[in-house]
């Protein structure tokens, strides 16, 4: 069960060394600014290999409880289907349900956890298997591998880097259950923290933060939903910025450089190396810059 291209290298293993009966996704919904209806990634892998396909939004319905019965399946493995299981489902498969999450958990629990290693600033994160309960995120770890955040890392590049551990570890997870060589261990719930499906709103920035925590927003809303501003009534998307040392009024400009447009904050300077202007190409901080004609008056909104 998955939909997103998180979940393909998974499937593609999973396909790879063992018999895969059935692929659950999400329907084709529409996307982009077209709106055109498009299949998951995972339902277009899936068809290219001749694995059958079930498209379900709501995984309570009797036809999608039909469907799971019939395949009489050993155990479910769930990347990133982007629903909540009922009770029915989980108890289902002999061997459970195993979910591959892309966090160390309890770290990070919900829907978007690779922006939130990013944003609250951890040097490590990573991914793990856990047998699934009734909880968000709450089963017992089976397997977990430790991976390093870059500090150029953005939600893009981590989530890219991810791919391949998570996968190898689901295929590690279920070699292991079937040769009862894993003891699955309780997660300490005390230590949890949460996350939530990020919104366009979420890519807001708010001059009047620390200049540090700024450069991890922007991190960590690339690519998807993007940190934005404005300037003279005009939205500007921020792809790259460094924080830097010194002090100006926050979402002033304090200098305008070869290397990019330097803006105050409430603590430090944020330097502004790559932007984006509506129905533009992304450009350098230097060239945004000359062609707004940019002076130290300016404020960003």
């Amino acid at each position: 069960m998955g939909s997103p291209e998180f979940a393909v290298p998974t499937l593609r293993e999973l396909f790879a060394e063992f018999d895969v009966i059935g692929v659950v996704t999400q329907p084709d919904k529409p996307k982009g600014r077209g709106r055109k209806v498009l299949p998951t990634p995972v339902k277009m892998q899936a068809l290219s290999v001749g694995l059958p396909v079930a498209e379900f939004d709501n995984p309570s319905s009797p036809e999608f409880m039909g469907i799971l019965r019939g395949w009489r399946p050993d155990v479910i493995v769930v990347a990133a289907y982007g629903k909540i299981l009922p009770e029915s489902v989980l108890a289902l498969p002999v061997m459970g349900c195993v979910n591959l999450h892309a966090s160390l958990l309890p770290r990070h629990r919900g829907a978007s956890p690779i922006s939130s290693s990013i944003l609250q600033g951890d040097k490590v994160t990573g991914v793990c298997t856990i047998l699934m309960d009734k909880g968000m995120d709450t089963g017992d770890i089976l397997l977990k591998e430790e991976i390093r955040i870059r500090p150029d890392d953005t939600a893009g590049t981590l989530h890219d880097r991810l791919l391949k551990p998570g996968a190898e570890l689901v295929v590690r997870t279920l070699k292991e259950m079937m040769n009862n060589k894993i003891r699955p261990v309780r997660q300490d719930h005390s230590a949890a923290t949460y996350t939530k499906p990020l919104s366009k709103a979420d890519g807001q920035v708010d001059w009047n933060l620390d200049s540090e925590y700024l450069g991890r927003l922007i991190r960590a809303m690339n690519p998807w939903p993007g940190a934005f501003c404005s300037l003279r009534e005009e939205t500007v998307k921020i792809w790259e910025a460094e924080p830097e040392e010194g002090q100006a009024v926050p979402g002033r400009v304090q200098a305008i450089r070869t290397d990019g447009v330097v803006v105050g904050t409430g603590h430090g300077l944020l330097r502004l190396g790559m932007v984006q202007t509506p129905a533009k190409t992304k450009i350098t901080g230097a060239e945004f810059a000359r062609g707004r004609r940019l002076n130290t008056s300016d404020i960003f909104d």
